[in-house]
C-alpha cells in the first residue's frame, strides 16, 4: 500500500507501511521544476533487500548505537542483538521498527502510522505502542511527529533515516551542499562510533558547522577515521523539548534550501560514507557521499552514558518527538 500527499506547490510525498517509510519527496527548485530529493527504491522488494541502508525508514526502538548491545534499567541488565560489530544499531535485526509492517491511515495531507511492539521484541522490555504522523503542508514543510507509550520501564529513541540530495536522488555527490548545524559541541566516539562520554567544543575542528559551510571543504580531514567522513552526533543549542531551527542545507545547483527543526537534544549528521553504488529508484546509482542524513534524536548510547539526556520511558509517560524538514528556494 502506497500513501500519497501533495500540496499547492506541486510537492508530493509518498510512503509505504513497511518501516513507516518515506519513499519519495518531490520538491520544486527555483524554476519550479520538481525533483525527488530522497533516496529509495521503486518497490517494496528493494526495501526488503540487502541494498537498503534504511532509506527513509522510522528507526527504533532505540536509534543509533548501544555499546555491546547492553543497558541496565532499574537494576536489571538487558542484552540486545549485536548487529554492528559487537554493538547494537538502530533497533536490532529482524523486528526493528524499520522492518516491520505498520498500520497506515491516510489523513489530510499525510499519513498516520501505528505499531504495537510486543514486550520482549528485539529483547527490549515493555509493550511499546508507537504512532508516527507525517504531514506535508502548503508551506513545503514535511512534519514528523512521534509518540510512544510503554507498559513497563523501557528505553526509546526514534528517528527518521531519510537520505537527502537536494539536486535530486541519484545525483552523484553532496560535497557541494552547504550545511549549518546550530551546535557548539559534538560527542566524539571510539573506532566503533560509540561515544566516549565527552561533549567536545567544535571550534577549530572539521565539525564546526555553526556557519554554513560546504561539506567537501573539510571532509577529507576525516577520510582516515573509521567513519570515513561525517557520522557524528551534535549537541544542539537551545532548549531540548522546544521546537527550534537546528540546521539547514543549501544546494547551489538547484537553489533548494532545507531547514530542519526539532525539539530533540541531538542530531546525527551522516554523509552516506558507506553507500555501495546500489541501484535505487529508476535504476539510479547511489554512490558513496551522494546523500546526507540529519537524524534528530537523543544521543547515541545514552542509556550507558549517565551524563547524556535520558531515553528512559516509564508507564504513564508519553515519548514525544517532532522533526520538521522545511523546503524553500534561496
Amino acid at each position: 500500500m502506497e500513501i500519497i500527499a501533495s500540496n499547492g506547490h506541486g510537492s508530493v510525498a509518498k510512503w509505504i507501511a513497511r518501516g513507516a517509510t518515506l519513499t519519495e519527496l518531490h520538491i520544486p527548485d527555483n524554476r519550479g521544476e520538481l525533483a525527488d530529493v530522497v533516496l529509495g527504491f521503486d518497490d517494496e522488494a528493494g526495501y526488503a533487500s540487502s541494498d537498503n541502508q534504511v532509506f527513509g525508514a522510522t528507526i527504533g526502538r532505540h536509534a543509533n548505537r548501544l555499546a555491546k548491545g547492553q543497558f541496565s534499567l532499574d537494576g536489571e541488565s538487558y542484552q540486545l542483538a549485536t548487529n554492528h560489530g559487537t554493538h547494537h544499531l538502530h533497533g536490532g535485526l529482524k523486528n526493528s521498527l524499520d522492518t516491520v509492517m505498520w498500520d497506515a491511515e491516510p489523513i489530510q495531507q499525510g499519513v498516520r502510522f501505528r505499531y504495537s511492539s510486543p514486550d520482549g521484541e528485539e529483547d527490549y522490555p515493555g509493550k511499546l505502542d508507537v504512532e508516527v504522523v507525517y504531514t506535508l503542508d502548503d508551506e513545503n514543510a514535511l512534519r514528523i511527529e512521534y509518540t510512544a507509550t510503554s507498559d513497563k520501564p523501557t528505553i526509546v529513541n526514534l528517528t527518521n533515516h531519510s537520505y537527502f540530495n537536494l539536486s535530486g536522488h541519484g545525483a552523484q555527490s553532496i560535497l557541494d551542499h552547504e550545511v549549518m548545524i546550530d551546535a557548539d559541541r559534538y560527542t566524539p566516539t571510539d573506532e566503533m562510533a560509540i561515544p566516549i562520554g565527552e561533549l567536545t567544543d567544535v571550534t577549530g575542528t572539521p565539525f564546526d558547522f555553526r556557519q554554513r559551510t560546504r561539506i567537501g571543504q573539510r571532509i577529507d580531514q576525516l577520510i582516515d577515521t573509521p567513519a570515513l567522513g561525517y557520522d557524528h552526533n551534535y549537541v544542539l543549542n537551545g532548549e531540548a523539548g522546544k521546537l527550534r531551527r537546528i540546521a539547514e542545507v543549501f544546494d547551489p545547483q538547484s537553489r533548494r534550501l532545507m531547514e530542519v527543526e526539532t525539539d530533540q537534544p541531538g542530531v546525527q549528521f551522516y554523509t552516506a560514507n558507506f553507500l555501495e553504488g546500489q541501484l535505487g529508484k529508476g535504476g539510479k546509482k547511489y554512490a558513496r557521499r551522494s546523500a546526507l542524513c540529519l537524524e534528530t534524536q537523543h544521543f547515541p548510547d545514552a542509556p550507558n552514558q549517565p551524563d547524556f539526556p535520558s531515553t528512559v520511558l516509564r508507564p504513564g509517560e508519553t515519548y514525544k518527538h517532532i522533526c520538521v524538514y522545511k523546503f524553500r528556494n534561496a
